[in-house]
């Protein structure tokens, strides 16, 4: 009996030992977050995403974003790399392969699905399916992780690389190390020249133009915040900031015709990763277990509507996540609301008069 446990215990050293000899993928940076606000009034839980209808529900795998076609045909990207059309009637067949991951989707003046494919950068997609990339690094800079975009009233391409460092499938490592390897662009169609707009930013996410083009939002997930960058006027080529200290991660952005600011948030805050975040020593560490040891997002769902003061407006909640979770984009299409998930095999539809207390 002695021998096996001297044994076992030689075993325990040695995984301990290469464990703790095993350099970190990362190189992690303290921060100290604001302590979160209260979900009470406007954030106050809810059961509201539990009234959306689910699109194609069991033909999707992590329909991230949604761009809604002028004749009412939903597109939105796969995590194996296709982008696929729904119906209405929530009939989905494949459009095209990017070969990537497509994420953040919009459509330009000329009819073109421009996309934000993590893996390939940015595309532009014909309307009879021809997949061309524009660009795929600024400042000699490669971007990593191609994530939102949106197209200004002026046919100027705005889009995010959200890291320069991992790639989407080490995600997680960015967050951890809280470094600010992120960058807000723009994509001029007609000489194809990218410009960095804002640089050192921790993981910029989605981003929408206001509709007068007068400035644009941009989520910059990790620090809980979104910023206000100016396009024109006294304010161009400024940023300052929009909403902060939001209760989750903020993701993908879009506007409706009412002027308010939809957002949607892959998951509440996490009182562990805030923690973590005052220790660079341990989330090292941390960055060392395996992905399934490690903190991950809440089966949560949460999109939050705010006025063009950055308040908060509405709030929509799955609070179970067993209809909609880990909400990443929400997409408004004339009265209706559109659900994407990285997470989850359906797409949310919504209508505005379906929504308790909106207009309030």
């Amino acid at each position: 009996m002695m021998k096996w446990l001297l044994i076992g215990l030689l075993v325990v050293f040695l995984l301990l030992g290469s464990f703790l000899l095993t350099p970190s993928p990362v190189d992690s940076q303290a921060w100290n977050p604001p302590s979160p606000p209260a979900m009470t009034g406007v954030l106050a839980p809810n059961e509201r995403l539990r009234l959306a209808d689910l699109v194609a529900r069991g033909q999707l795998t992590g329909p991230e974003d949604i761009a809604v076609s002028p004749r009412g045909d939903i597109y939105t990207g796969m995590a194996d790399g296709r982008i696929v059309r729904v119906s209405q009637d929530g009939r989905a067949q494949t459009w095209v392969e990017t070969g990537g991951r497509p994420l953040g989707l919009a459509f330009d003046r000329q009819g073109n699905l421009i996309v934000a494919d993590a893996d390939r950068g940015l595309l532009s997609v014909t309307p009879d399916g021809e997949v061309t990339v524009l660009a795929r690094e600024a400042r000699g800079t490669l971007f990593r992780l191609t994530d939102g975009v949106d197209v200004g009233p002026d046919g100027q391409i705005y889009f995010t690389d959200a890291s320069s460092r991992f790639p989407i499938s080490e995600y997680a490592y960015d967050l951890l190390e809280m470094r600010p390897h992120g960058r807000l662009l723009r994509y001029n169609p007609e000489t194809g020249k990218v410009s960095v707009l804002l640089d050192h930013l921790h993981f910029p996410n989605g981003v929408v133009v206001s509709p007068n083009g007068d400035y644009l939002l941009v989520a910059e997930t990790w620090k809980y915040r979104i910023l206000k960058y100016g396009l024109k006027g006294p304010h161009e080529g400024q940023a300052e900031v929009f909403a902060s200290n939001l209760p989750g991660f903020p993701d993908n952005l879009d506007v409706d015709s009412e002027g308010r600011y939809w957002v949607a948030f892959p998951s509440p805050r996490h009182p562990e990763i805030d923690a973590l975040h005052r220790k660079p020593w341990l989330k090292d560490l941390v960055a060392r277990l395996p992905a399934f040891l490690q903190p991950g997002m809440d089966s949560y769902g949460l999109v939050i509507a705010y006025n063009e003061a950055g308040e908060p407006l509405i709030s929509l909640h799955d609070t179970r996540g067993t209809h909609l979770r880990t909400v990443t984009s929400v997409t408004p299409n004339g009265d209706t609301l559109y659900f994407g998930s990285l997470d989850n095999d359906r797409i949310g539809r919504l209508p505005f008069k379906a929504i308790p207390g909106l207009g309030d």
